[in-house]
């Protein structure tokens, strides 16, 4: 049997939406008012985000530009500009092209993190810091998430703008995301939607059909390019969305959901202070 106090305390700290009063029209407009209210409140002229032609990216970056025209309708100034980052070259390139298609942004750039990312893995190579050989290529893909939130700070900075974040209760319940990479942003409106949620949104705004049902991938290895979410995490997406809607599931997903959540606690949080970490010592 599932745990459920576990399972309570989980979605209640992921801020799951109630599966049993989800509306994807009114949560879509929810999120919509959600960035329009922040840009109303700080002053900020807009969002930036790194568009991959996943259905997470896809809907975040039509939210914002949605939510930057209703700041200009009401006599602000806000522009969202998408933000391509191929290692070199994309291999799922179109889906990238259908997603800039749909969400018809303000601006888009396109910066290849490739030279940096290679310039910077010869740097410690050639400074002689050693990796584990079947570990090498999974460090390099944190380079290469690192450095596309290094170019989507830059860019929002030198134009008075934040960064979203793609982040979502399905991914934050297992960690799957890279820490101060994609997992670092100024706000992160999919917060709190399981995947099957975020795929509901979409299509309730039109989203491409072969976007909503494309298989998630993070694709920062090369030695596996395009590996899927699922297999990389040993859990079905379904699976976790079931958990954090208060579902039954095998003790076998739970107990890989809990392993994932428990081992990746240190990206949900704030840095460690002598202050958190000794005060029950």
């Amino acid at each position: 049997m599932t745990d459920t106090q576990r399972q309570h305390e989980i979605r209640t700290a992921l801020e799951v939406v109630d599966p049993t009063a989800f509306d994807a029209a009114a949560e879509a407009e929810r999120r919509i008012g959600f960035l329009t209210a922040y840009l109303e409140a700080t002053g900020t002229r807009g969002f930036v985000l790194g568009i991959s032609g996943g259905v997470d990216s896809t809907l975040a970056g039509r939210l914002a530009q949605v939510a930057c025209e209703r700041v200009r309708i009401q006599g602000g100034e806000a522009r969202f500009a998408a933000v391509r980052l191929p290692y070199h070259v994309q291999k799922d390139e179109h889906d990238a092209v259908a997603a800039l298609q749909f969400i018809r942004p303000d601006e888009e750039f396109t910066v290849d993190i490739g030279p940096g990312v290679d310039a910077q893995w010869e740097a410690l190579l050639g400074a002689g810091v050693n990796f584990e050989q079947d570990r090498a290529d999974y460090h390099r893909g944190n380079v290469k998430a690192r450095l596309r939130m290094v170019a989507q700070f830059a860019i929002a900075g030198g134009s008075g703008r934040l960064v979203l974040g793609t982040d979502q209760a399905a991914e934050a319940a297992v960690g799957f995301y890279t820490k101060f990479g994609d997992g670092a942003a100024d706000l992160v409106p999919l917060f709190g939607l399981p995947k099957r949620r975020v795929r509901q949104i979409a299509r309730h705004l039109d989203c491409p059909e072969h976007l909503v049902e494309k298989v998630p991938t993070a694709d920062l290895e090369n030695d596996r390019p395009l590996v899927a979410d699922e297999v990389a995490l040993g859990v079905s997406y379904a699976a976790v969305d079931d958990y954090l809607e208060g579902k039954q599931v095998s003790a076998q997903e739970e107990a890989t959901i809990l392993g994932w959540y428990d081992a990746t606690a240190h990206k949900r949080a704030l840095p460690v202070t002598p202050g958190t970490f000794l005060k029950d010592r």
